[in-house]
């Protein structure tokens, strides 16, 4: 597995994902209408033009799904067992259709899993990044991660 497994985690340890992505509308349009969001100022040009942002925003759950995933690579791509929750979610600088998204991971925290000696608990710090280098996102995420198998 490309993953990493368990004892290949250390606190501190990080990740610069090398891969980026520009967001387009058509990304965002899809997304918010999939997730049945029916804000306008992810969809409505004419009312976000209004705002004090003049344009639509590109919805935040996407940009959080989008941060997340692009880790999977580099961190638990067939080693992660699940998501046990996601927290200190904050979204600090819009994200607008033509920006370019760098994504960056972190190692917080450890702990062997309580209910199963097969795995243990490992906690992210993802951030991302615009093209300017802004912060445009960030979250804490626990997930349970496999063990090497025995030999």
């Amino acid at each position: 597995m490309a993953g990493l497994y368990y004892e290949e985690f250390s606190v501190g340890q990080e990740f610069a994902h090398p891969w980026t992505r520009t967001v387009t509308e058509a990304d965002n349009v899809l997304f918010t209408t999939m997730t049945m969001n029916v804000q306008p100022l992810h969809l409505d040009a004419e009312f976000a033009s209004k705002t004090e942002f003049g344009k639509p925003l590109v919805n935040s759950i996407f940009t959080l799904g989008l941060m997340v995933g692009v880790s999977v690579n580099d961190t638990t791509i067939g080693t992660t067992i699940g998501n046990l929750g996601f927290s200190d979610v904050k979204f600090p600088k819009p994200v607008f259709a033509g920006d370019t998204l760098r994504s960056a991971t972190k190692v917080t925290a450890m702990r062997e899993s309580k209910s199963r000696p097969d795995a243990g608990i490992v906690e992210f710090e993802h951030t991302c990044r615009n093209q300017r280098g802004e912060l445009v996102a960030i979250c804490r995420r626990q997930a349970m991660m496999r063990k090497k198998p025995a030999a």
